[in-house]
Parts: C-alpha cells; structure tokens; sequence
C-alpha cells in the first residue's frame, strides 16, 4: 500500500534545512533563507505555534491498550503507527448500548478476533468512538463493556449533542494520531455497512490525494429560529448551502485529515449542524468532492454500502417509542436533533441482516 502524503514531518523539517543552507552558501537571498528559517520554526516548534498534530488528550485505542486511559495521554510516534487502508469511526454515545449490541450482532465483528479478521481481510481498522459522562453508573457500564469487547476509541470530550461537531474534529484528529491510513471514516451507530465494498471503494485510484467522499447534497439554509435545522450563522452562507456530504457516513482522505490535525482547535468555523460544518471547512481545502449514491441507499443492492432510511425518521421513531414508554428524559429537543440512520436501528440492523441482499457475499469475512 503507497504511503499517504503529507505525513513525514521530519523528511520535510531536513528539506526545509538544506534548502536553507542552498540559499545561505549560493547567495541566493537572505530574504529566501528568512523564509526557510520561520518555517522551519514552525516545524521545529509545532505546539508553540499551533502546528503539527494537535494534542489529544486522553486518547486510547482500546483494542491496543486497556492501560492507556488510566495512565494519561497514548503519545506514538507518527512513524510507528500502524497501516491500513481506512479507519472506521463509529459515532456512539452512552444511550446507545443496544445499538452497539445490535452492530455487533449484523455486520461488525463481536470479538477482538473478529476486528483482527476483518482487519486483515479488508484493511479496515472498525472502532466505536465514544467520550466521556459525569455519570458514573454509565462510565462504569461502559468499563465492561470495553472489558470484554476492546472496540473503542475514547476521547476526551464530553457526550453531548450539541458537540457533534467538536467529536467529529476530536475523532479525526485522534484517529490520525493512532493509525496511518488512507482513509478515514465517521460513519453514525444506525446504519448497515457492507465493510467489503467500502473497502473496494477506498482502495480505488484517484487523481487527486485530496478527497471528500460521501452522498453529496445541498439545500436551503433555515433562518427561522422555530424550525428544525435552525443555524444562527445563517447571515454568514446565504440563501442555500454549499454542497456536502450527508452525516451518517462521509470519509476524508489521509492529507484532508493531516491538515484538520495539525490545525488549532478555535480556527475552525462551526456551525450549528456538523455535516454543514465539516462541509465548509472542506470548502477552503481545495478538496475533490466525490459523490457516491451507494453509500446512501434506503435498501439492499448488489452495489449499496451504506444502508439507512432517507427522507431520515429515526428521531420520530425514538420519539413515539418515548412517549409510549413514559420516558419523559427523552426531550423535545433530542426529538428535533437526533434525526439520521435507520428508524428504530436496534431492530431494523437485524431485519436487515436477515435478508441475504445485505449479508451475503463471498467478499465478506467470515
């Protein structure tokens, strides 16, 4: 597998240096050696500056190590990360066991030898990506299930709704800290993946290293603050949105997410929804926008990859199973929110797992 751009800082810092050192002996202009210098200072000194991966503190892969979040921050060098061709974010929260369970039942592997298998088979690393509560009891449940699965990525940030967004950056940025890869994917815990035929379409050929990939849409901008999908910075894009990928699955190539690491925290624009917000930064990247439509198909074919339901009801499904259950925790904003994927996915991942469309093939690992 090719190495990806963009990731050999030290081989760029010695260029930069003899570059520097060109100019000073030929003459060619102290002017041009400043400029080598400062940018060799950037480089030399990334965290002063802001450049170079940003830390993420905290991190851990719990396939790789049960130690690591009880001992402080998991710091590799860049050079010994492991390579594959793609990792797989699975967006999850502490209210979602089930579908996890429910993932792990359909097409994700439910052991450490499984992820090793389909790793091997596929080049896919699969890991769910989860924060942190104030609540105990769920921390704890979240300790045995990490005891007996080691199918996570924890950050350090706290689960919220309102802070997709910030997730989503914290994902890329630990992701790249942990695997070299070529892709990397934020795919959402309701939707059935043929992880096969993702893994074809990573591995294909393209022009540029530069890649946004996912279901391409545009839309109008919601300026009324009484309707869903409301974005205050409405006043800032217009009448209609720049076109962007669909958030429950959407993958970046290996330079796009080298790039969103080493960028500071507060430099990036977010908006209210995180699929508009990563859509804008990939605006000012010079990125290639690849649409591909099998990654969001609303039933099994021989081609899809990605299944969920579009137009999305899963956060109505949740909500009428609410009201009928009492539970009255479950509010009107999570309601207006929580809308992607398949409805009712603990039970519609299984119902589609059934059917030989979505669960056969001699592609698939064992």
């Amino acid at each position: 597998m090719p190495s990806s751009p963009g990731k050999k800082l030290p081989a760029l810092r010695f260029q930069i240096y003899r570059a520097r050192a060109v100019c000073l002996r030929s003459g060619a202009g102290i002017f041009a050696a400043f400029v080598l210098g400062v940018l060799l200072t950037l480089l030399v000194a990334p965290g002063r500056f802001g450049w170079g991966p940003a830390p993420c503190h905290q991190v851990e892969d719990t396939f790789r190590s049960s130690e690591a979040w009880r001992s402080g921050v998991l710091q590799e060098p860049l050079e010994s990360r492991p390579k594959v061709l793609g990792v797989v974010g699975i967006q999850t929260g502490f209210g979602s066991r089930e579908r996890r369970k429910a993932l792990r039942e359909t097409w994700m592997p439910d052991s450490p030898e499984g992820l090793v298998s389909l790793q091997q088979s596929t080049g896919l690393a699969i890991r769910f990506i989860i924060g942190h509560t104030a609540d105990k009891r769920k921390m704890e449940e979240l300790e045995e299930e990490i005891e007996t699965y080691k199918d996570f990525i924890r950050i350090d940030i706290e689960e919220e709704y309102l802070k997709l967004t910030h997730k989503t950056l914290a994902y890329f940025k630990a992701a790249y800290m942990l695997f070299d890869a070529e892709f990397y994917v934020k795919a959402d815990d309701d939707i059935y993946l043929r992880t096969d035929r993702l893994a074809t379409l990573l591995a294909k050929d393209r022009s540029t290293p530069r890649t946004y990939l996912g279901c391409m849409k545009k839309g109008p901008v919601i300026t009324d603050s009484r309707q869903k999908w409301y974005e205050p910075l409405a006043y800032l894009l217009g009448s209609e949105y720049f076109l962007h990928a669909y958030g429950p699955i959407y993958a970046l190539s290996s330079e796009v997410v080298a790039a969103l690491a080493i960028a500071r925290n507060d430099s990036f624009r977010m908006f209210t929804n995180e699929d508009v917000t990563l859509g804008s930064w990939m605006l000012a990247m010079n990125v290639n926008h690849e649409d591909n439509r099998a990654l969001c198909e609303q039933t099994c074919t021989p081609t899809s990859i990605a299944v969920w339901d579009i137009p999305k009801c899963s956060g109505q499904c949740k909500f009428l199973q609410a009201l009928f259950e009492n539970d009255f925790n479950f509010t009107l904003t999570t309601f207006l929110l929580d809308t992607a994927g398949l409805c009712n996915p603990e039970q519609r991942l299984r119902e589609v797992h059934q059917l030989d469309a979505c669960s056969r093939s001699p592609t698939l690992p064992d």
